[in-house]
């Protein structure tokens, strides 16, 4: 290879990278998640390295299986997956954000269960959030964010 190419290859390289983590940064699953938290009139949210490490563990271990499994662990907990593996943040938001259709705020109820990814973005009680997305060996696409204090307590009201 001829030295004259490395500019090339690194500029390549470089965009690459980028295209990957584009649409996928902190500000992109904050600003979805704020938007809605707004449209209730719930405050915002902020992003926790500590939280988005634990997602970043969890998703990594999920790279074999890509399996839509919760972490039981101490956060609150939203997993979306894809067989799309240009998958973005606004993407996986925008799927627990299409079940408000299913939560009557005026009873605090989901029909089906089908509102609880919807209920734990809006939580009024969460403050933080952290998430983490990984591609898997399946080629699917796996995001999981987690949210402390964790929401979707029976019998309260999400807001």
């Amino acid at each position: 290879m001829k030295s004259s190419n490395i500019p090339l290859i690194l500029a390549i390289f470089s965009m690459c990278c980028f295209i990957c983590s584009a649409h996928n940064e902190p500000h992109d699953y904050l600003d979805a998640h704020n938007e809605a938290r707004a449209e209730v009139g719930v405050g915002p949210l902020e992003w926790s390295p500590t939280l988005a490490e634990y997602a970043d563990n969890y998703a990594k271990s999920k790279i074999e299986t890509c399996e839509m499994e919760h972490s039981g662990g101490p956060y609150g907990e939203n997993l979306a997956g894809s067989s799309d593996p240009e998958m973005t943040a606004a993407d996986a938001v925008k799927l627990w954000l299409d079940e408000k259709k299913y939560y009557n705020h005026e009873t605090n109820s989901c029909e089906n269960e089908e509102c609880l990814h919807y209920t734990q973005v809006i939580w009024q009680n969460t403050s933080h959030v952290g998430c983490a997305r990984e591609n898997c060996k399946s080629g699917w696409t796996y995001i999981i964010c987690s949210y402390d204090p964790p929401g979707n307590f029976v019998g309260d009201k999400a807001y």
